[in-house]
């Protein structure tokens, strides 16, 4: 101990909590080894994935990932246009990070900002012809893409099970049964 403050070495507990045994979890605040390697294989998962759609992407039609989804979500919504906020929810972006993001696509014809005729201050995104069409060239590798990387590497039940737990995890639950 130094400074008054209980540690355990290796990470596992510090500042007085309890340590925890590698294969079991011993309070609620804690977390097993066991299930670490899921959080992290989880994460890992994730992040291997969106690297293989962003290289194809890229490759293909020098689009990143992030701009496929904006594009995506303008072209799901009526008229191709959102309003800033909602198109950043969507997205999982930061107001600013969107922004930004909607810049680049402006400057590359993909999409123009309209102002909101019942709010001044609201934006709205909205689709170009240009970006409705660079989105088409895109979504077949896209969809390629999940498929190879997620979707042929799981059965029928797993496909199941995993709409299931992703429902379970998900702020905006989607109705698994009606998707399988």
């Amino acid at each position: 101990m130094s400074g008054g403050r209980d540690t355990v070495r290796d990470g596992i507990a510090r500042d007085g909590a309890e340590p925890y045994h590698r294969d079991v979890t011993t309070s609620s605040s804690t977390i097993s080894a066991a299930e670490l390697i899921v959080w992290r294989t989880l994460l890992r998962a994730q992040v291997q994935i969106s690297r293989r759609l962003q290289a194809d992407l890229l490759a293909d039609h020098d689009l990143a990932l992030a701009s496929y989804d904006v594009l995506m979500h303008l072209g799901e919504a009526p008229e191709g246009r959102l309003r800033m906020n909602d198109l950043a929810d969507r997205v999982l972006l930061s107001r600013s990070g969107l922004t930004r993001l909607v810049d680049r696509l402006q400057r590359e014809g993909l999409v123009c900002r309209e102002t909101c005729s019942s709010d001044a201050r609201g934006l709205f995104a909205v689709l170009t012809p240009a970006g409705r069409a660079r989105l088409a060239a895109a979504t077949p590798t896209y969809q390629r893409g999940v498929r190879d990387y997620v979707l042929s590497r799981l059965d029928e039940e797993d496909l199941r099970q995993f709409a299931q737990i992703l429902d379970k995890l998900a702020d905006e639950p989607v109705p698994v049964a009606s998707l399988l």
